[in-house]
């Protein structure tokens, strides 16, 4: 059970790193924000339930063995329910209403939230690999 909670884990942290750092900038760079502003709204919902989700399964196995790495792992799947149900939406109306300084502050956050994520599963990662 360990050795599935661990590749729960990296896929959670490579699925995070890949869609924020490879999957957003090649939309944005190959597509006129016209196309690449859409496509990353329908897909936003789709890799927030993926962490969600890989997320909440590593904890759930985690938890046996890692009552820390659990706890991290949990926290990080109930921070992306409220970023998925209500920063996600408060970023699409202020996107929708041309409030650039709202959309700022409020990606910004969701910026913030995915890296902590991403460094909490990376180093929950490496915490249980070693």
């Amino acid at each position: 059970m360990f050795e599935i909670s661990l590749l729960v884990t990296a896929l959670l942290f490579g699925g995070m790193v890949f869609y924020s750092f490879s999957f957003a900038a090649v939309v944005f760079n190959a597509l006129s924000p016209e196309t690449a502003g859409p496509l990353i709204r329908r897909a936003f919902p789709h890799f927030y339930l993926f962490v969600l989700v890989s997320s909440a399964v590593a904890a759930s196995i985690a938890f046996a063995f890692d009552p820390v790495s659990g706890a991290i792992l949990i926290a990080i799947a109930i921070t992306k329910i409220l970023a998925r149900q209500v920063l996600m939406p408060a970023i699409n109306t202020a996107t929708d209403a041309g409030s650039k300084t709202r959309f700022k502050v409020l990606h910004s956050l969701s910026v913030v939230i995915t890296l902590a994520h991403s460094g909490q599963a990376f180093e929950t990662t490496i915490a249980k690999g070693l």
